[in-house]
């Protein structure tokens, strides 16, 4: 049996810029600064008797043949590593996927990856989970996402992460002895939305978007430097910031209930919030101190909070007898 952990994301700034229609027509591209989340999607790999497939999900799947799966990021991902026949093959997430906001679905197929990688005797790279993993979301599922999800769990930590012109990606690691969970902490709006949907409507407005999205590149660059220094309540500021260019990118982004839900958040006396991913739902990234922090938990007492804890480790195989 193999085991692999990879973490969920947090992006502070730039997200949409890692959308090809947007880098791919800017001439220093785009690019975001984001942090690995402590919270993770397990994968597991295991060898069955005979040479059928089990997948185990919110679903389940036996099938004598893998092309006949349902799931499609399962089957692409056994197609691209070649394991292909007599496995059972099971994915859990300590957040629920659907919607969230933290880049599940990436995680999810960073994960698979990595455990079938392992499974058949090869350990890949970050560099090459990440690649891989967007090319099956990207190229072969053609789905609307960018690029920062699957590099972010890929690689675990705090990155700067840029996307050329050319389609490369380049990451810049950031300070490793950031203590973000004393001032910043997630809100589960209890919101879930289909992020295609969102995304494709924001692709289609790209050459609309530009100077928003051009703003988005420089907030993702003052947030990197924000970072480096530890100035909590300046990369706060700029969370607000960027919420309020976010929303300009499509009206699909925001609802009346997530703006009120904003409206209360500030009521506790926070200093910054924006929305994760691509909007509509999932979590509400905040900054306060300890005082806002205790009235967030007593004005949303039905609502899941969690603290912005870091994870540096990346996709990792954590159970291996082989």
């Amino acid at each position: 049996m193999i085991v692999s952990r990879t973490p969920l994301r947090v992006s502070f700034c730039g997200g949409g810029s890692d959308l090809e229609a947007y880098y791919s027509s800017s001439q220093n591209g785009g690019c975001v600064t984001s942090v690995a989340l402590k919270k993770h999607v397990y994968v597991t790999v295991n060898s069955r008797f005979d040479d059928s497939v089990r997948v185990s999900y919110s679903e389940m799947e036996v099938v004598d043949n893998f092309e006949n799966l349902n799931h499609q990021l399962v089957k692409e991902a056994m197609r691209m590593t070649g394991v292909t026949k007599g496995v059972e093959i099971t994915t859990i997430a300590e957040i629920p996927s659907k919607g969230s906001g933290l880049g599940s679905s990436s995680a999810v197929t960073v994960g698979l990856l990595h455990a079938l990688h392992y499974f058949a005797g090869r350990s890949p790279n970050a560099s090459q989970l990440a690649e891989e993993a967007c090319k099956i979301e990207i190229e072969v599922l053609g789905q609307t996402i960018g690029k920062q999800d699957q590099y972010a769990s890929a690689f675990g930590g705090c990155n700067h992460i840029t996307f050329n012109p050319n389609g490369t990606v380049m990451i810049e690691e950031l300070s490793t002895d950031l203590m973000l969970k004393d001032n910043f902490a997630l809100l589960y709006t209890g919101i879930t939305r289909l992020a295609n949907n969102i995304l494709n409507d924001q692709n289609k407005r790209t050459h609309k978007n530009i100077k928003s999205l051009d703003l988005l590149v420089n907030q993702a660059k003052v947030a990197k430097e924000m970072i480096m220094k530890k100035n909590h309540s300046g990369l706060a500021n700029l969370l607000n910031d960027t919420w309020g260019c976010k929303k300009e990118l499509s009206p699909n982004i925001t609802t009346e209930e997530i703006d009120l839900m904003f409206e209360k958040l500030f009521d506790c006396g926070i200093n910054g919030a924006k929305l994760l991913g691509a909007g509509g739902g999932g979590f509400i990234l905040f900054e306060g101190n300890n005082d806002s922090m205790i009235k967030v938990k007593s004005a949303f007492s039905n609502n899941k909070i969690i603290p912005l804890e870091i994870d540096y480790e990346g996709s990792c195989i954590i159970y291996s007898d082989r």
